[in-house]
């Protein structure tokens, strides 16, 4: 059972990167996935998820319209496409799976990805 993070890195403010979550050993698309990120003194922070069985997308207020998640279930691996890149956004990326993206609590996650957005 596992997911594996991918595709962080360091970007300007302004650019953009493509986080990739790969999951196997159990079935993608029984299960929602989301990403949270964790920054140094802030607490745990949900930024998107997606309802893998039924395309569903969330997003958290500060990443709207700058984020964008997606599934591809033929290769088990959701993605985290992020533009315009700010500052604040520099946090360790995990993805996780949940039973629903309403559930209160993740079933798996993998072990992070570090984006870093300088200014």
């Amino acid at each position: 059972l596992q997911l594996v993070e991918s595709g962080g890195g360091l970007v300007q403010a302004g650019g953009s990167l493509r986080l990739s979550c790969a999951s196997s050993g159990f079935t993608f698309d029984d299960y929602a996935i989301r990403w949270f990120r964790l920054a140094p003194g802030k607490g745990r922070e949900g930024v998107s998820c997606i309802g893998t069985s039924d395309g569903s997308t969330h997003y958290a207020d500060s990443v709207k319209g700058r984020f964008t998640i997606s599934s591809d279930s033929a290769k088990n691996t959701v993605y985290l496409q992020m533009n315009n890149l700010k500052p604040e956004d520099t946090a360790v990326y995990y993805c996780a799976a949940r039973e629903l993206c309403s559930t209160p609590w993740d079933t798996y996650w993998g072990q992070g990805t570090q984006v870093t957005v300088s200014s």
